[in-house]
């Protein structure tokens, strides 16, 4: 396995990475305010997009490549022209954390979830949608369904609640995870979601009949974070100083990507494939070659 890129991103954590459709362009976000773009070819910054007051949690590319929106600390989510980082619109519903962000596979709607247990629905331009309180708990993830209508969203507690859209109607509560669930995503083309849980559990729910078809071990006590490769082939889960690639046919070990930070805190793949990028607590991010 060749050495991997380290460079240093931000003044604090990287929480956030996302690659562009063309894997040419990479975006950071950090506890240091500020959402920065990087260059595939020589990892220089190109741009930074500066007008956060806190940390920028977490953040989105949309599918055309023309926005990129983030969520923040500071009880906003903003909307940004990619990748020149013109402000074009800042989102506010209640003065509580964006934890999370999740834009629509059509690039029409945006989802921001935040601590005090709600949601938000917006347009792209910006206009508020539907607003709902879904949890009594800090809310971190959310995931719209591939055909746009419905929202999953989770975070503390061991439930995830299904919501219809456009008006935010509960259809379903899943339960099977302990204390927290982390991550959601869809998978299989929407016939699949999958949510990782604090008690170290990955499951697998049909999306037709919302049973948990498959529940996999993370075998550790440290995991905290997942993603699946653009082939969906490959799952990778960040532990403590590590990143371990699973086979998703047999969940065979198949690599292990050592960190040289205790805390790893974002990850990414590049959507051709062969990059993997990965940040720490150490401010810096890293680029792995694929080794899968």
């Amino acid at each position: 396995m060749s050495d991997p890129i380290i460079f240093q991103a931000h003044d604090n954590y990287v929480l956030g990475l996302a690659f562009s459709n063309d894997s040419q362009l990479m975006v950071s976000v950090g506890m240091d305010k500020m959402a920065n773009l990087w260059s595939s070819s020589d990892w220089q910054l190109k741009n930074s997009f500066e007008g956060h007051a806190n940390s920028v949690n977490s953040l989105a590319i949309t599918p055309d490549q023309r926005r990129l929106v983030t969520g923040s600390s500071d009880n906003t989510a903003r909307i940004w022209s990619f990748p020149d980082g013109e402000l074009l619109h800042t989102l506010q519903d209640r003065k509580k954390v964006v934890a999370g962000i999740s834009v629509s596979a059509d690039g029409r709607r945006i989802a921001t979830v935040s601590y005090g247990g709600r949601f938000m629905i917006w347009t792209i331009e910006g206009e508020p949608v539907v607003g709902v309180k879904a949890s009594k708990k800090n809310l971190n993830s959310a995931a719209f369904s591939p055909d746009g209508t419905l929202l999953a969203v989770s975070g503390l507690g061991d439930d995830i609640s299904l919501w219809s859209l456009p008006f935010g109607e509960q259809i379903g509560t899943l339960t099977g995870h302990e204390i927290a669930v982390w991550n959601l995503q869809f998978i299989n083309n929407g016939r699949t979601m999958v949510s990782f849980g604090y008690e170290q559990s990955i499951k697998f729910w049909d999306t037709e009949s919302w049973q948990d078809v498959r529940t996999l071990p993370t075998h550790s006590t440290s995991a905290r974070g997942l993603m699946f490769s653009p082939d969906e082939k490959t799952a990778a889960v960040s532990m403590e100083s590590k990143v371990q690639l699973w086979s998703m046919d047999d969940w065979q070990l198949q690599a292990e990507l050592p960190i040289s930070t205790k805390v790893v805190s974002a990850m990414a793949y590049s959507p051709d494939g062969k990059l993997i990028a990965i940040g720490g607590a150490d401010k810096k991010v890293r680029i792995f070659d694929n080794p899968v």
